[in-house]
């Protein structure tokens, strides 16, 4: 996030970046949903579902007032076994999420959160969920290639 980066130019960026995942997960081939990404105890479409649970979790925690870190480390649920299904978990998830902003007030921002790594604004906790959800869309970019 820089400096002059609006809530609103994060959520842009956020939405960006889950629609390429999206489209990543939709074409993702059956037997590369289960294959496990090198250095990490996740398989590929496990990576894809986090990437969206992950960010679902900013809305879920502005609602709640607190992000534990279950939320973070969910696992896909086994209806979501095929890179189509995942892909549209992800619409989903953007879906909600862009009800969300349409909804949020500017005072939302600066409402603090519990997160399972302290306390953090709306505007801190949404620069992070978009720096997350960038990070493990590089890795969908590298394992989809």
């Amino acid at each position: 996030m820089t400096a002059t980066e609006t809530a609103a130019e994060l959520a842009a960026r956020l939405d960006r970046a889950l629609a390429e995942a999206e489209a990543l997960a939709r074409a993702m081939p059956d037997e590369r949903v289960g294959a496990t990404v090198p250095g990490r105890a996740r398989t590929l479409g496990g990576l894809a579902f986090h990437v969206f649970r992950a960010s679902l979790a900013f809305a879920d925690a502005m609602d709640t007032g607190g992000l534990p870190r279950e939320w973070l480390t969910d696992q896909p649920p086994e209806d979501l076994a095929d890179g189509p299904a995942i892909g549209r978990y992800g619409a989903l998830v953007r879906g909600r999420l862009a009800g969300w902003f349409e909804g949020a007030g500017a005072g939302e921002y600066g409402r603090t959160i519990d997160t399972c790594r302290g306390r953090a604004t709306g505007l801190e906790l949404l620069a992070h969920t978009v720096a997350h959800a960038e990070r493990h869309l590089g890795e969908l970019r590298r394992q989809c290639a």
